[in-house]
């Protein structure tokens, strides 16, 4: 017994003090992820209340920063890799307690990154969805329904086209730039947190990706970074596209992690702005939405609404299909589209990428309660 608590001790010595932390706080992190799983009211206490204050103090510690820090993360990835194997290859030649310090150093790091996706993002997969808080009834989804939908959502475009700036190519161009549409969907955010007591009130950044060309080639237009707060922005996708996108990832930013759930806060959001970009910006995302799916349950109701778009709806995403050729087909986004779809299947989305595209429900109940 003697040689047993001798060996305990020494192999405590060796870990460093803060591993021990991690290491500890992994542990409890894992009972609180399988509290989140059975219990969808602790989830959405927790979402609500400890999680968005920790998400509201990292969002303003990493908005003091202009930059990214995520992705400044990312671009020294490969000096950190370098830097660990060094470090790794050194213990593996040094002494045993040299290469367990270092093992258990890699593993306290995993269970730091662990627990902050727990305590930061985890709950809210695990939540009420968001039909059921809205008092949506979420039901199949028939052509005629999208039909409907599409139709209600085309009008309110046609109102809004004519204040709508388009260059020669079809394209439309925001009147603001980035700084200042995050300023406006801010606004729109604290208006929507009147109605909506599941989203937090606090003011936020978005975050411009510095190497948005080279990111589009992933298809990724936006990305939230739990670990740092950020709710980043890819800005070299066309204009029309930014304010959702920007108001999807500070959704996410405020708990809604389901990515139809956060597609549509974005459009409900987006509704809320008193600029016509943004709110311009929410219709036409979201009819891209449903009108795809019309064009899969009925095409020839597809084809009779696109003869009733318009030159310049038709030339916004003749504009946008033309940007996109570039980055269409790549093994980059393959990579990314697999990895994003394993990720999202392990929170319990089961469609995993396709559940982007599970808006459509949404608003198809949320235009027929309207």
């Amino acid at each position: 017994m003697n040689r047993i608590r001798s060996f305990l001790k020494k192999v405590s010595r060796a870990i460093p003090r803060w591993a021990k932390i991690s290491i500890c706080l992994g542990l409890f992190s894992l009972v609180l992820y399988a509290l989140f799983v059975v219990s969808p009211a602790f989830s959405d206490f927790f979402n609500r209340y400890p999680a968005a204050f920790l998400r509201a103090i990292l969002a303003f510690i990493s908005g003091i920063f202009p930059f990214s820090i995520a992705e400044t993360l990312i671009i020294l990835l490969p000096l950190i890799l370098i830097i660990v194997m060094v470090k790794i290859a050194k213990a593996a030649r040094g002494k045993l307690r040299e290469t367990f310090r270092m093992f258990v150093s890699m593993v306290a790091v995993l269970a730091l990154f662990f627990t902050s996706f727990t305590f930061l993002f985890a709950s809210g997969y695990r939540g009420t969805t968001l039909d059921k808080k809205l008092g949506l009834e979420r039901t199949a989804v028939s052509a005629s329904d999208l039909d409907t939908t599409a139709r209600a959502l085309l009008g309110e475009l046609k109102k809004l086209t004519p204040k709508i700036k388009y260059a020669p190519d079809g394209a439309s161009a925001m009147p603001h730039s980035v700084f200042e549409m995050n300023d406006e969907l801010q606004d729109a955010y604290k208006q929507a947190t009147k109605k909506y007591d599941f989203l937090p009130d606090f003011r936020s950044r978005i975050k411009p990706v510095m190497l948005s060309e080279p990111m589009t080639h992933t298809h990724i237009s936006g990305i939230y970074t739990f670990f740092t707060g950020e709710s980043n922005l890819n800005t070299n996708f066309p204009d029309y596209t930014l304010p959702f996108t920007a108001a999807h990832e500070l959704a996410h930013q405020r708990g809604i992690a389901r990515e139809d759930e956060a597609n549509f806060v974005a459009f409900l959001v987006c509704m809320e702005s008193d600029d016509t970009y943004i709110r311009y910006s929410g219709y036409m995302n979201l009819f891209e939405y449903v009108l795809s799916a019309l064009y899969e349950a009925d095409s020839k109701a597809y084809f009779a609404i696109v003869n009733e778009m318009g030159n310049a709806l038709i030339g916004e995403i003749n504009a946008y299909n033309t940007f996109f050729d570039k980055y269409r087909d790549n093994v980059v986004a393959d990579v990314s589209g697999a990895m994003n779809d394993g990720y999202l299947q392990s929170q319990g989305q089961v469609a995993g990428s396709q559940s982007y595209g599970m808006v459509v429900d949404l608003a198809v109940a949320y235009y027929k309660k309207k």
